[in-house]
């Protein structure tokens, strides 16, 4: 594609950089008050600018206007290319080393938590695709799970914000709940890093929830969650399977429907790959270097990914369905935790 006269930028960049610009630079916002509040996981404070960003009147009509062509390449592309980093973090070896009754308790978790969820927002009637986007934030990896799903039921903004703003909620709300109740449970520092690693939604938010009771919690907080975050690959491929079906009965023409599995979820499974096999082969210096610039990038994209999704909402539209969505989300995160809290009974 040539220049446009004068040296300016082309058309399609012209159109895609403010909003693009106003994202990174609300990410760099949301970076400078984590540093502030280390306690508050980046990507929560990154998801509140932007939501009260878009409560803004003035706001709204360049969100809705020449901002909209970046901020949606932002929330859609660069949240997907933060997935496909999230599987650096991942090892196969650390799964192996949970052991199968852990790692069969993970999976009956997720799978129980997302056909419980959908089965209640299909209940009460949640619009869209909302119930399979709000249930696969809730029992895999929050916002992550909710935007590689939004990519096979290939829902726009505006209907993927909502189950962002909610696993945001309740993610928030654990960091404060499960540390208090830690004591009168009776939990050991490895008991509530499971505990943790099993029903806390984002990365971020495990990592500050299960930091306050010691490094023995954070380290198995961490393997526990990135386990669950595995399960977003055939997840993902199960929803793509029921949207083809359901696009072929709509005799919808099949180079219209979504790849059973997309692009950047293979990705995010070589990515898995990549850390399982080939970085242990790599020289410890360079390979922890990788896994750090990995690290801040994936933080990043996500940081301007999730501010963007954040300005999709707007107050006066979840008027209408917001009371139900809330209240599917507090029952599913309160199922999760209950789960996980039984889970923790059984294994230790």
């Amino acid at each position: 594609m040539s220049a446009s006269p004068g040296g300016r930028a082309p058309d399609p960049l012209r159109r895609v950089l403010p909003g693009i610009l106003l994202a990174a630079g609300a990410a760099l916002v949301a970076f400078a008050l984590h540093l502030l509040l280390p306690a508050v996981p980046l990507l929560t404070i990154a998801v509140v600018l932007g939501i009260v960003t878009g409560q803004v009147p003035p706001a709204q009509r360049l969100l809705d206007g020449v901002l909209k062509p970046g901020l949606a390449l932002s929330s859609r592309r660069l949240l997907r290319i933060g997935i496909v980093l999230l599987g650096l973090k991942l090892s196969l070896v650390d799964i192996a080393g949970l052991g199968w009754p852990t790692v069969l308790a993970i999976v009956a978790i997720v799978l129980i938590t997302f056909i419980a969820t959908f089965g209640l927002g299909r209940l009460l009637g949640l619009p869209g695709h909302q119930p399979v986007l709000i249930a696969a934030g809730f029992s895999i990896c929050g916002a992550s799970a909710i935007g590689a799903v939004s990519a096979v039921t290939r829902s726009d903004e505006e209907e993927t914000a909502t189950p962002v703003a909610l696993v945001t909620l309740c993610g928030t709300l654990a960091i404060a709940v499960l540390p208090a109740l830690r004591f009168p449970l009776g939990l050991s520092s490895e008991q509530f890093g499971l505990w943790v690693g099993l029903s806390v939604h984002d990365v971020g938010q495990v990592v500050a929830t299960a930091q306050i009771a010691g490094p023995t919690a954070l380290a198995v907080a961490v393997v526990v969650k990135l386990t669950r975050v595995l399960t977003l690959a055939p997840m993902v491929a199960g929803v793509s399977l029921v949207m083809r079906r359901a696009d072929a009965r709509a005799a919808v023409t099949p180079a219209a429907r979504p790849a059973l599995v997309p692009l950047f979820v293979a990705g995010f499974l070589a990515a898995v790959l990549v850390r399982t096999l080939l970085l242990p082969l790599v020289a410890a210096p360079v390979s922890t270097t990788l896994l750090d610039v990995a690290d801040v990038a994936q933080n990043a994209l996500f940081a301007v990914a999730l501010f963007a999704l954040g300005t999709s909402i707007r107050f006066t539209r979840l008027a209408r369905t917001g009371w139900r969505a809330l209240v599917v989300g507090l029952v599913s995160w309160a199922l999760i935790a209950a789960l996980s809290l039984g889970a923790v009974a059984l294994l230790t």
